[in-house]
């Protein structure tokens, strides 16, 4: 398969604008920088795992992640993000593109995308085809971010790739971007068994006959938790997104590495990477420790293969860890902003200081959709960003 040449990583900036106008000091017009709102250092967005609580449906999920989707857009947040994963009862996010498209028809201004899309998972035809699909359905405003690993455990891994080689998948992925990218672009050469396969919508369909069809595709973004990924955007010019939010004690290597392998693209011609980090805010302390302990319970069950709905915060609190599991726990909490508005805000702005992210994607993660929406409020209040109508 096609190696990843540079002019494969260009944005729909670059496509639009003759000067490749995607230069660090330029107007954020590239569909991958955005603009600090309100007193905040850097834009703040959102990931949603579209988490479904004890006593709750998926339906009411969906609803929530809708909800929380307009108010942060709202109150002038940058992206929503959502990602997949399988085989978790209490994750209900399994198809990114369905949910987008969902949350497309509710919102107008916000950036919407994958945080991300695990490509191993997919032929990228389909990825190039479903998100032709959003780009169409919101137009200069969708975000392809793609991740190499599977999102769930091994043996579901394996009924998704009808394979249990899944080693394979994580080791072809940089000749399956490379695939997926000139899906993208339609821009397969002469003679490739692809080159008459087109992704519809596309920009096939501008180049067509009568053809009007944007030219526009979404921007490809890399997402990663070690040095894999970290590595493989710098070498392309693409964005990076890291999980700080699961592996923070990688984040400042990643960033680091990314940097350090940067080459400008026609997509990027400086770095820019976003951290996911965990963070929740509510009116006191107490009730932030209440809400995040749920978060934490939930990560031991799925650390020792008992995933299940998000427990409650009656139950968190009443949960007796055994001495491995509150060490767990400990460290897992440490890693979770949480506290008040103005004591969020803190950790936030100090995170971004620590790593230099170019942008903050905020995940909430509690029983209820009361309490994150009501995280996502605070937040905005404490960075002065625009009230709600």
């Amino acid at each position: 398969m096609d190696e990843i040449r540079g002019d494969e990583t260009r944005s729909d900036a670059t496509r639009s604008d003759p000067s490749g106008g995607a230069g660090g000091g330029a107007a954020n017009d590239d569909g991958i920088r955005g603009d600090a709102a309100g007193t905040a250092a850097v834009p703040l967005s959102v990931l949603d795992l579209v988490t479904v609580g004890q006593g709750r449906t998926a339906t009411q999920a969906l609803r929530t992640s809708v909800d929380i989707a307009t108010l942060t857009e709202q109150r002038g947040f940058h992206r929503f993000w959502v990602a997949e994963h399988h085989s978790m009862p209490g994750v209900a996010s399994s198809s990114p593109a369905v949910i987008l498209a969902h949350i497309a028809a509710q919102t107008e201004r916000i950036r919407l995308g994958s945080g991300g899309v695990m490509l191993p998972n997919h032929a990228p035809l389909v990825i190039a085809e479903q998100f032709g699909t959003l780009e169409a359905m919101a137009p200069g405003r969708v975000d392809l971010g793609l991740g190499r690993a599977p999102g769930t455990d091994g043996a579901t891994a394996a009924a998704l790739r009808r394979s249990d080689r899944l080693n394979e998948g994580a080791d072809d992925f940089p000749q399956q971007l490379a695939e997926l990218i000139r899906f993208l672009d339609d821009d397969f050469p002469d003679g490739h068994p692809y080159a008459r396969i087109h992704a519809v919508p596309g920009p096939v369909q501008a180049t067509s006959p009568g053809g009007v069809q944007s030219a526009h595709r979404p921007p490809v973004w890399l997402l990663g938790s070690s040095g894999f990924s970290a590595r493989l955007a710098g070498t392309l010019g693409l964005p990076f997104a890291f999980a700080h939010h699961f592996s923070a004690q990688n984040t400042i290597p990643a960033l680091d590495l990314y940097r350090e392998s940067f080459r400008p693209s026609a997509a990027l011609d400086a770095p820019y990477a976003l951290i996911g980090v965990s963070a929740l805010a509510a009116d006191d302390e107490r009730e932030a420790r209440r809400q995040v302990l749920t978060g934490a319970l939930s990560m031991v069950r799925l650390r020792t293969g008992r995933p299940g709905l998000i427990p409650s915060p009656e139950e968190a609190a009443a949960y007796e860890f055994s001495p491995m599991e509150r060490e767990f726990v400990d460290g897992w909490l440490a890693n979770v902003i949480h506290g008040t508005a103005d004591e969020v805000r803190s950790g936030l702005d100090d995170l971004a200081k620590r790593t230099g992210a170019d942008e903050l994607m905020i995940t909430a993660n509690a029983h209820g959709g009361e309490a994150r929406l009501r995280s996502y409020d605070l937040i905005a209040d404490a960075y002065g960003l625009p009230a709600a109508p």
